[in-house]
Parts: C-alpha cells; structure tokens; sequence
C-alpha cells in the first residue's frame, strides 16, 4: 500500500536547510528535533490541546526558508516606537538580527542583550541547558520544528540584585518579501536572584506579507527576581504566528504579564508557566480581539509545584466579523503545592452573529489547603446599557466601542506604564468594527 503523500507545509519544513553552528551538542539536538518533527507530523483536532484549531489550509502551503534580503527591507522606524519606552532595543527582521534598526549602546550593568547568533559564536556552554530542551508532547510540532530551525533569536541575562529601570524592548517584524517564508526565532532570558526587569515583546509588521513564523522563549526567573512582561502581538493580516512562552519561577520570584493579541491570521500563543518555587507568584492578564477571518488560540497552563505559589490570570476576547478566538486556561495544583492560590478568570464578547469563541477553563487539584476559583462566560454586549447610551445621543458604534472598551479595562488597568497602557487602550479600540 502507497504511504499518502506528505503535506506541503511539512515537506517544505523539512527540506529547509539546519542553521550550522559548528557546536557538536546543538547541531545534535537540532537533527534529533528535526527527526521528530518528521515522525509526529503536524497536531490535529483529534488532540485536545488543538481542538479548536485546524491545520488543514496551512498544511496545504509552502514557505520558503532564509531571507535573503532581510538586511535590506526598509522598516518604518516609527512602528517600533512606544508610548513610555525608550530603553535598549532588539530587532529582527524575518527572523534575521538588524543591528541598524537595534539600541544597544551604552547598555545598563549588569544587562546582557544578544542575539542568539552572536552569543553562540562567543561561550556557547551557558545556553546548553536552554537549547537542548526536548519538546515531548504530542502537540509540540512547532516547538520541534522552532528547535531544530532557530538560527537566531534573544539573550538576555540579568545580573544578581540588578534594577534595570528602562524598559527592554524586543521586536520582531515580519517584513513583505518575494515569496511566503518560514522563519523562526529562539529567546533564553534569565533573571538572576533579586534582579528586576521591565521587558516588552512587540510583533509588527512591514508590508503585507503570509508567512509563518514560530517563536520559542525560555525564561528563568531566579529566587525573589521580578518581572514585568508586556506582549504586543500585531502582525500582519495575513500571517500566521505560533508562539510558545515557557516561565520558570524559582523561590518568591513574581513574573507579571500582559499580553494583546490583535494580528495575524492564524494566531496561537502557548503560555506554560512553572511555580517551582515557595511563594512563587504569577499574574496574567490578556485580551485577544480578533475579527475579519482570524483565528487567535490561547493556550494557558500554569502549574503550581511548591508551597505557598500563587495565580491570578484574567483574559478578555471579543470577537467580531467571522472571527474565532480559543482561549483554554489549565491550572494544576501539584501534589506538595500546599497552600497555593490560584484563580483564573475568562470573559468573552461576541459584536456579530458570524463570531465564535470557544473557552475551557480547566482545574486539577492534588495538594491540601488550596484556594482556587476559576470561570469562564460567553455573551454579547448588553443590550440595556446600549439602549441607555443610544437614549443620550452616542451613535452606535461609539456606544458599542464604550462599553467593548470597559468590559477590556480589568485587563489593562494593573498596567503601571500610563503612556503605553494609554496607547494599548487605542489599540485595542481601533480593532473595533465600525457598525
């Protein structure tokens, strides 16, 4: 019996050539990632983690890998500039490092901001651990794929006891080019014991442009280090972008996270995050708000391992047009967790009859003396509180856009950068359909 025929998509994948690196261990860990990526294919909606997200249309594309150009794509400087951060810069093109659109002079002590590309060439040892990393579940084929593909990406370390007060911008564009391309990046950020950082990940666009891009970011939080991340996810309308964030918090670190999901066509964020540590605390709070034809999946999965951790994670989704947003929060409360607190929050709103969310709050608990809440709801606007602003004279789509824009605030409101939470909040309006 003939073997059916590979898929596109995959046979594009693994046809692209591995970066070399000339280190025996990495070139190693990326043929055995690429191997495995072969073997268990791309995810299906047979699998729980991707149920709600088909692949059949990406399967069925080609991308080419490497950017030739990617030195050379005129970006407008101006989309890479935030409200409120002025601090060092790191910018990727395609996936390829551009040192002319990148701050990283006069860098604070005890800051450390690479590529990926160039830290390798220098002591390659320290980022053995992080790199080599298997990805074992079912689902992970992009995670495979990323860490066999990854030739560049982000390290960041900050020193012990170390306050870096400007905010470190991290960007990645996805930039128009003469055919659809793959491309992908790997960031390993570490927090040492005390350290405090301000850290956004922004995602632009340059043109319209379908790529795929998959990015992987290992993080390491050390005892009592603390870290304020705010993500700005807006690609290009025809791109698709798989992401994984993997948050590791040792002994009374706290991670804060705020993350706007407002680009792309096929969108999907991993958000993992480990507790492994006594009094470990995390905060997210996200909003996705997709509309045209866009499908945004949010898979969060936090994982309370030592005693006394705590979670709080709120998540908003509106959805307009034909849109689909997915959104499944997991918290498992591990045996010897006890004394964990954990609640997690997810409310969503449908502006049209065509727009879908599907929500799954999920809640596992195997430890003593645990507080834990969890819920999630799908509705409309209130048709009450329109009437009322409709009878004061707004027109619809401001009062629609009132009302959108306050059911959004418990996302944004913990948000201490006032200029950039100013700018989010337009953002987050200008997505809104017109009627």
């Amino acid at each position: 019996m003939s073997q059916p025929a590979m898929p596109p998509l995959l046979a594009s994948l693994l046809d692209a050539p591995l970066p070399p690196s000339g280190i025996d261990w990495l070139d190693q860990v990326r043929r055995e990632q690429r191997a495995a990526f072969a073997a268990g294919g791309l995810p299906d909606t047979r699998m729980e983690a991707w149920k709600y997200t088909a692949l059949r249309a990406l399967a069925q594309r080609r991308f080419a890998s490497g950017d030739a150009a990617a030195q050379t794509h005129a970006v407008d400087t101006a989309a890479l500039v935030l409200p409120g951060i002025a601090g060092p810069r790191l910018v990727f093109v395609n996936g390829a490092f551009r040192a002319d659109l990148s701050r990283l002079d006069a860098l604070p002590t005890g800051l450390v901001l690479q590529p990926l590309s160039q830290a390798l060439q220098g002591d390659a040892e320290p980022l053995r651990f992080a790199l080599s990393r298997q990805a074992r579940e079912p689902g992970d084929a992009f995670a495979r794929i990323n860490a066999a593909s990854a030739g560049d990406g982000v390290v960041l370390r900050v020193a012990a006891g170390a306050k870096i007060t400007a905010p470190v911008q991290l960007v990645f564009v996805g930039a128009a080019a003469a055919v659809d391309l793959a491309w992908h990046a790997r960031s390993v950020i570490e927090l040492g014991e005390g350290a405090e950082l301000s850290l956004i990940e922004q995602h632009v666009a340059s043109g319209e442009q379908m790529h795929l891009a998959t990015l992987v970011s290992a993080i390491e939080l050390r005892e009592g280090a603390r870290l304020h991340a705010t993500v700005l996810q807006h690609a290009a309308i025809g791109a698709s972008l798989i992401r994984r964030s993997q948050l590791r918090l040792q002994a009374r670190a706290h991670a804060t996270v705020h993350v706007l999901e407002l680009g792309g066509a096929l969108v999907r964020h991993d958000l993992q995050a480990e507790l492994v540590g006594d009094g470990a605390r995390l905060d997210t709070r996200g909003v996705f708000m997709p509309h045209g034809r866009q499908h945004v999946d949010t898979q969060l999965a936090i994982r309370h391992q030592a005693l006394n951790t705590a979670s709080s994670s709120i998540w908003r989704g509106v959805a307009s047009d034909r849109a689909r947003g997915v959104f499944r929060g997991a918290i498992v409360v591990a045996p010897g967790a006890d004394g964990s607190d954990a609640s997690l929050s997810n409310k969503n709103l449908l502006l049209s009859p065509g727009a879908e969310i599907d929500t799954k709050p999920e809640l596992e608990i195997h430890a003593d003396e645990v507080k834990a809440a969890h819920g999630a709801t799908v509705g409309q606007l209130d048709e009450r509180a329109l009437f009322y602003l409709r009878s004061r004279g707004l027109p619809l789509a401001e009062a629609r856009a009132l009302l959108t824009a306050a059911f959004c605030r418990a996302v944004l409101d913990d948000l201490p950068n006032e200029p950039l939470r100013d700018h989010l909040a337009t953002l987050l309006l200008a997505q809104l359909p017109d009627t």
